[in-house]
């Protein structure tokens, strides 16, 4: 299959372009979508995020990652990497840094390959996702094999905000196995505890606990995170672990 991780958003044309592609190139592969409000033009918190929601995806999956507040002007080489089994194509701007890192075999190839027609704001319609569908046709890689680094010293797991849901639950960037459930986080001048799930606590109060992809989430009971503890995309939480 081939999965979608983009900040392109639901609204307007984007996402139906690039899978009338795919769907043009690769038209017996099933495309998913798996979210496409990623953190906007923040290739550093979608890293953390896409770690988090690879996990449950079979081996030979292709992830279309595209965060790239750099389109257009090829300051991040365009690459496709091979990542424990599974493929993941897009910008080399930190993207993949963290999948990377927490990786047992990686290996990468720089794309060469460009198309007669290649937009310079749209890379994701015009180059990745004919690249993707080469892939899921079983064609050679349009590229040469380089060694790979991290391009970035990030940590391994980041005390911050990385996306915000419909509910204003707050994700961090943090496993939930790196932290004691006695922790006590701060955001602000609040500090809140661990709980299970929502119906352990009182309606109207904060808490944190381990959301279904593994990470430190923060959350209200019956109430948005995101209003009550003024956070945001970026925000430090300090931790007590």
């Amino acid at each position: 299959m081939i999965v979608l991780f983009t900040d392109y958003g639901l609204q307007g044309p984007y996402i139906g372009q690039v899978k009338a592609v795919l769907h043009l190139h690769a038209q017996d592969k099933k495309v998913i979508d798996l979210i496409a409000d990623a953190p906007r033009q923040n290739p550093k918190a979608s890293a953390y995020l896409l770690s988090a929601l690879i996990q449950d995806f079979p081996e030979g999956t292709i992830f279309f990652c595209v965060v790239d507040p750099a389109v257009g002007i090829f300051k991040d080489e365009p690459v496709v990497m091979k990542i424990d089994k599974r493929w993941y194509v897009g910008p080399d701007n930190g993207l993949f840094d963290i999948v990377a890192r927490r990786a047992i075999h990686m290996e990468c190839w720089k794309i060469n390959w460009r198309p007669k027609k290649l937009s310079a704001s749209f890379h994701g319609r015009d180059l990745y996702a004919p690249v993707c569908a080469m892939i899921a046709n079983g064609l050679d890689i349009p590229g040469e094999k380089i060694k790979w680094q991290n391009r970035y010293n990030w940590p391994d797991d980041l005390n911050e905000i990385i996306y915000i849901d419909n509910f204003g639950n707050c994700m961090t960037g943090f496993r939930a196995e790196k932290v004691s459930k006695m922790a006590v986080l701060k955001a602000g001048k609040t500090k809140f505890s661990q709980a299970n799930t929502f119906a352990e606590v009182s309606k109207g109060q904060p808490f944190w606990y381990e959301n279904s992809n593994g990470l430190i989430e923060i959350a209200v009971n019956q109430g948005s995170a995101e209003k009550i503890l003024c956070l945001a995309v970026g925000k430090e939480i300090k931790i007590d672990i």
